[in-house]
């Protein structure tokens, strides 16, 4: 443990996102943090409740104010919904939180840990003596993160897609399946779908002009009339396992830590309010 850490350990925080807001660094480390995004769950841990604790001060020795230019310290805390969660995908949060708060100016010392995950102190260490995913994980890495992220980048582009397709499906009942193959993106209405849709499209290099085709492969060519309603039911099976992933990773948090809850914000398609988790209703038949 650093003089960093052992300086001020972790406590449990309930609003810890909002909390210090009149400290304009740290607010710039809180939205440095947003843009950090759970791979799996498609959503930003800020949004997701997965910050435990921000601490912006200055460094041991120095008697700077944090607001000031002089040697400034992050310490960031991180949790997960259990302490089983994926290790590559702990570490390629964790990995991309010391990375974008490391980016802000008038912070010159970054820490971010890994509170109990039973392999907390691998990825601590590794993050610490920035040793790279491989370096920390060794023989167990694998696979490369790289293509971890370009394989859940895939399939967030494909359930953003689908939710536009549906959307649009909704709202026109005379519009059938089949057709929707041909649906361009300025055939889509103005909204945080079709923006979150573009977005994706740009992370993944795809076209993202007028008449570019929505409904594609991963190399981003259309799909032939008959091959439209089977395409659809493939991205809708993919958004369905990411929205119930995330759904019920929110609701482990809030079990895992009491206030949690707090720190989660509403989704982006509004499905998911932080403060109201139903259970699926278990009917027993009688034998």
């Amino acid at each position: 443990m650093t003089a960093v850490q052992a300086e001020r350990p972790p406590v449990e925080v309930a609003g810890v996102l909002g909390s210090g807001a009149d400290d304009p660094l740290r607010a710039a480390v809180v939205a440095a943090l947003a843009t950090v995004v759970d791979p799996e769950l498609d959503e930003p841990i800020t949004d997701l409740g997965f910050v435990r604790s921000i601490d912006v001060h200055a460094r041991p020795g120095g008697d700077a104010p944090a607001s000031s230019s002089a040697a400034v310290a992050a310490v960031i805390h991180l949790r997960l919904p259990t302490s089983f969660c994926s290790p590559n995908f702990a570490y390629l949060m964790a990995s991309d939180a010391k990375d974008a708060v490391a980016a802000l100016p008038g912070i010159d010392t970054v820490v971010v840990e890994l509170d109990d995950h039973h392999d907390s102190d691998l990825i601590n260490a590794g993050l610490a003596a920035d040793a790279g995913y491989r370096g920390t994980f060794r023989h167990e890495a694998e696979q490369d993160l790289e293509e971890l992220r370009l394989t859940f980048k895939r399939k967030a582009h494909t359930a953003a897609a689908e939710r536009c397709l549906t959307e649009l499906l909704r709202a026109d009942p005379s519009l059938v399946e089949a057709a929707v193959g041909t649906v361009t993106l300025a055939d889509l209405p103005a909204g945080r779908h079709t923006d979150a849709l573009v977005r994706r499209r740009e992370a993944l290099g795809l076209p993202s002009r007028p008449n570019a085709v929505v409904l594609v492969d991963q190399d981003g060519h259309g799909y032939p009339p008959d091959a439209v309603p089977l395409a659809l039911r493939r991205a809708r099976s993919t958004r369905i396992s990411i929205d119930g992933n995330a759904h019920f990773c929110r609701g482990l948090l809030r079990t895992r830590y009491a206030g949690s809850g707090t720190d989660q914000t509403e989704r982006v398609d509004g499905a998911e309010p932080a403060d109201h988790h139903h259970l699926i209703p278990i009917h027993v038949k009688e034998s």
